[in-house]
């Protein structure tokens, strides 16, 4: 594999949820740390095998989400996202993720784990299913962050101190539960619509739970994109843009878009995803950890609003 080329598989069994953290050696941990430091230097993604969430977890969301999605649409506005809560549906072509192309062909349903008021009352157990889920998402995250420490050559409570708030208030980590719809031939696509534009994370990390229909492109070290294929019972972990201001550039937060097929069988295809995004604590103050300057510091929650502004 060329480096930076294509995205690298780690097993990351060593320090997955199936096992437990004071049974893992600094030795195991130190090759994670390096590898996950060499894919994220690089391409800034990795795809992720022996996680420990299980499939039939993701399924679960899945499910849930396909019978909130089927619903009507004047009951699915009752669930409308807001810039003031950053929950709820968000109905196609609402958002565009690159504004220099028309606003992309998906809608989404965004949970806050704490803030989330808009559960849908229709779909009775959409929130048990969803809170159980984002539980697990949480604890890898916090593994995963702890990780990469140990590749930056940083104290290992360095990113843990900043996320303590997930899921418990002052945190706008979420979850996005996405539908890329089917897009028959009498389907009116305008001149340069994407299923969803060219685009950077805004957090730290991001956890992507992809099913088998693809469609994800990322960017390489080239500046080419290249198919994120996806990879059977992996998670697609990728790099924000606050951690690569966080460690000046040494961590490179990536641009990715998903395009319409170009195959008509795949164009009929509905494509979905599920993204935790995770985001310091809102008053984290993020700055250059090695005293760069190269960008100025601000806090989580102003980069968020500015970046959501900009696409909504």
């Amino acid at each position: 594999m060329q480096e930076g080329r294509e995205i690298p598989i780690i097993d990351f069994s060593p320090f997955g949820l199936d096992t437990d953290a004071n049974d893992v050696s600094e030795s195991d941990l130190q090759a994670l740390g390096d590898g996950l430091y060499q894919a994220f230097s690089t391409i800034g993604f990795v795809y992720l095998r022996n996680h420990g969430i299980i499939s039939e977890q993701i399924k679960d969301v899945i499910d849930v989400s396909n019978t909130f999605f089927a619903l009507p649409t004047e009951i699915k506005n009752k669930y409308a996202w807001s810039m003031e809560s950053k929950d709820g549906w968000v109905t196609p072509e609402r958002e565009s993720l690159n504004p220099e192309r028309p606003a992309d062909l998906k809608e989404s349903f965004d949970i806050i784990p704490t803030g989330t008021k808009l559960f849908p009352k229709e779909v009775p157990e959409f929130q048990d299913v969803c809170e159980r889920f984002v539980a697990r998402c949480k604890k890898l995250s916090l593994r995963i962050l702890e990780v990469m420490t140990i590749g930056l050559k940083l104290e290992r409570n360095f990113f843990a101190q900043y996320h303590k708030k997930i899921c418990t208030g002052g945190n706008e980590t979420a979850l996005r539960i996405l539908r890329y719809p089917p897009l028959p031939e009498d389907t009116d696509i305008k001149p340069g619509q994407v299923r969803c534009g060219e685009h950077s994370d805004y957090g730290t990390i991001t956890l992507l739970f992809q099913d088998g229909v693809g469609g994800l492109e990322v960017q390489n070290v080239d500046r080419v994109y290249v198919p994120a294929t996806p990879v059977p019972d992996t998670i697609l972990v990728n790099i924000g843009d606050l951690m690569q201001r966080w460690t000046s550039d040494e961590l490179k937060s990536t641009m990715h878009r998903v395009l319409i097929p170009g195959e008509e069988c795949a164009k009929r295809q509905v494509r979905r995803s599920l993204a935790f995004f995770v985001i310091p604590d809102n008053d984290a103050l993020i700055t250059c950890h090695d005293g760069s300057n190269k960008y100025q510091p601000i806090t989580a929650l102003d980069y968020l609003n500015m970046r959501l502004k900009a696409a909504f």
